[in-house]
Parts: C-alpha cells; sequence; structure tokens
C-alpha cells in the first residue's frame, strides 16, 4: 500500500484532471504501448509516456548512440554514444520512473518479426524515419486492429494522425504506394530542426494518453501539420479510402510485404549507372581519373570529403552546368546518394551521358572504405 501510496503522488497533477482520476491513472498502468524507433520522435513520446504512468513500454530500435543524434534525440547524451540506443534509452526512462516495464528489441522490424512484436501490445507509435518500416508498421496495425498514432519531421516541418483500424483512414489512404528510392528525402540528407521532434513527439504522446484512455477527440481522419518557421499549425480532413489495398471494402493485401530490399535497391530516373564505393576505390587506386562532382553543401564538405571534389551544391547546379566538362566521366557524389541522383537528373537533362552515381554517397565511403574519415 505504502508503495501505491508513493505511486500516486508521482502522478498526483494528473490525476486531478476530472478526465483522468484514480481509474485513468490505473488503466494507464495497465497499458502497455510499443515504440518504433527510439530516436527524434521516440525521444519525447518515451519519456513523456514513461513519466505519465505507461506500465509498459516497448522499444524497437537497433542503431547506436552517435554524436550527431545529440541535437534533437533528447533520450540520449554525450556520455552514452557509442552505446546501443535502447540501452541508453532505457537507462534514462528508468531515471524518470523506475517502476515501469521496460522491454527492448535489439532488431529492426521487418515482415518476418512484426506481428510477434506488435500483437504484445495495446498501441503502437510510430517514430520511423525511412518509407519501408511505416508502411510495415501501417500495415501490422491494421492486420492486427491496434491503433497507430503516426509522427513524421523534415527540415521545419512535422505532421502527426492517429490511424484507428475501423474507424478511419490508414496511411495508404493517404500514399497506396511508396515512393521510389531517391524521390524523397530524409533528414539525414534534408535536415532537422532539433526541437520539431520535441513538438510532434509531445502531439504523438497526447494522441497516446487520449486513445488509451478514451478521452478527449483523438486525431483520427485528421492530419495535424506543423510549420516552425511560420509558427503555425494546420489540419487536413482525411477520409478512408473504399479502394485502399489495406484498409478498403475489397482489400487486395492480407499479408505482410517484405520490403527489405527497398533500402538496398536503386531506382534512379532515366538511364543511370550506379558506382559502388568498393569499385570506385579500386579505380581510384588504379589511376583512372574521374570529374568527381560533389553536391553536398560546403559546411558538410567541411566535415568530411573526398580528395580532388569539384563542389557545386545542388541548389545552384543548374546554373553552374557550364563549369562541368561533358567529354570526362563524372562520379556524383553526395551524403548518402539521394541529392546525386537528383543532380544527375539535372546533368541529363543538359545533355551530360557520362555520369556514375556513387552509390550510398560518402556516408558508405566512410563506413566501408576509410573508417578513418568522419561520418554525420
Amino acid at each position: 500500500m505504502e508503495k501505491e501510496e508513493k505511486d500516486y503522488k508521482r502522478y498526483l497533477r494528473q490525476m486531478q484532471l476530472s478526465e483522468i482520476g484514480l481509474e485513468g491513472q490505473d488503466k494507464l498502468k495497465k497499458s502497455s504501448v510499443l515504440i518504433i524507433g527510439a530516436g527524434g520522435l521516440g525521444s519525447p513520446v518515451a519519456m513523456y509516456l514513461a513519466a505519465a504512468g505507461v506500465g509498459t513500454i516497448g522499444l524497437v530500435d537497433f542503431d547506436k548512440v552517435e554524436i550527431s543524434n545529440l541535437h534533437r534525440q533528447i533520450l540520449h547524451t554525450t556520455s552514452n554514444l557509442g552505446m546501443l540506443k535502447l540501452d541508453s534509452a532505457k537507462q534514462t526512462l528508468l531515471d524518470i520512473n523506475p517502476n515501469i516495464d521496460i522491454r527492448l528489441y535489439h532488431e529492426s522490424l521487418n515482415a518476418s518479426n512484426a506481428i510477434k512484436i506488435i500483437e504484445n501490445y495495446d498501441l503502437v507509435i510510430d517514430g520511423t524515419d525511412n518509407f519501408p518500416t511505416r508502411y510495415l508498421v501501417n500495415d501490422t496495425c491494421i492486420l492486427l486492429g491496434k491503433p497507430n498514432v503516426y509522427g513524421s519531421i523534415l527540415r521545419f516541418d512535422g505532421q502527426a494522425t492517429v490511424f484507428m483500424p475501423g474507424k478511419g483512414p490508414c496511411y495508404r489512404c493517404l500514399f497506396p504506394n511508396m515512393p521510389e528510392k531517391g524521390t524523397v528525402p530524409n533528414c539525414a540528407e534534408a535536415g532537422v530542426l532539433g526541437v520539431l521532434p520535441g513538438v510532434i513527439g509531445s502531439i504523438q504522446a497526447t494522441e497516446v494518453i487520449k486513445v488509451l484512455l478514451g478521452i478527449g477527440e483523438p486525431l483520427i481522419g485528421r492530419l495535424l501539420t506543423y510549420d516552425a518557421l511560420s509558427l503555425s499549425f494546420d489540419e487536413i480532413g482525411i477520409e478512408r479510402n473504399k479502394e485502399c489495398m489495406l484498409c478498403g471494402d475489397k482489400p487486395t493485401i492480407i499479408s505482410l510485404i517484405d520490403y527489405t530490399n527497398w533500402c538496398q535497391l536503386s531506382q534512379p530516373q532515366g538511364n543511370v549507372s550506379e558506382l559502388s564505393v568498393f569499385d570506385f576505390s579500386k579505380k581510384l587506386k588504379a589511376g583512372e581519373e574521374f570529374f568527381i562532382l560533389d553536391v553536398r553543401e560546403d559546411y558538410e564538405l567541411a566535415i568530411c570529403a573526398l580528395q580532388g571534389v569539384v563542389n557545386i551544391p545542388l541548389n545552384k547546379l543548374k546554373q553552374s552546368v557550364d563549369s562541368i566538362p561533358k567529354d570526362k566521366i563524372i562520379v556524383v557524389v553526395c551524403h548518402m546518394g539521394v541529392r546525386s541522383l537528383m543532380a544527375i537528373s539535372v546533368l541529363q537533362e543538359n545533355g551530360f551521358n557520362k555520369l556514375l552515381n556513387l552509390t550510398g554517397g560518402i556516408d558508405e565511403y566512410a563506413s566501408k572504405i576509410d573508417q578513418a574519415m568522419y561520418r554525420y
């Protein structure tokens, strides 16, 4: 009894809300949520749900803490660099609230394990930063009938909604098919304001509590968008698509799709040749000559760069094509291989045809060829 009284003191200000009270707090304690990703969005969601007293929190992640995470992933600190994100997250969450159960899944979510993991939880929070996992989470939640509290962030913009099976649309109602690799940048390519995931993650945590307690009006059928530069929110009504392949009247997706290869497969626009970092390294050592075009920003080159590159940022490429030789083989480089594909499209439009895209960009080169090179 003494321990329970101490627990209730922790949540006293929350329990004073008539919509929550003792009954609601007990309901939170008996609830279980699964957070996919212990990064930018997963950090504020996990911390606020732990503080709120959600009894069981599961975390799925397989990365380690890197210094480039710290400006936005507030679960982790400088002293945690090099640790598994899950271990760092558990340490932080138990410091916030030692009376909850933290379950860790150090693996990538895929078609073979998604159902086994997700079926054990009342609700799922999508804190992912890539399309394959986002579609997988959505599909699994619809097939299992689990609420999916969705959020996404990029640059200065964020969005959030709640996908509730049987009561509104799903992610595929908005985006029926996954975009081709290279057509949509992620945070690593386009950047993200450090405080942005705090805003969107807090909204997700709010929606989780509302759904678990059955209070208020969750963001079902409503996509909330946020623009940090203008500090403005907008709301877009979204409806269930009766023709949706997953949740429509006649669904054609009745089992999980394996999107494992999406991240590895390049689907460039036009006739583009891919050059692996291994082949590139071999050719350089053999003395083959290239015109190496790096389309990153100048501040990125200050972090790490290949020798002998010519730097023309992507947003200045169209007005600079005359400075690039058409008679040489051009290897186009960026951070992870997304902007370089966009650059190649620009060059093709201007009559260039001796083009090679460095697969995985400078990040893969640093990871697999030159480990002394700084990664970001």
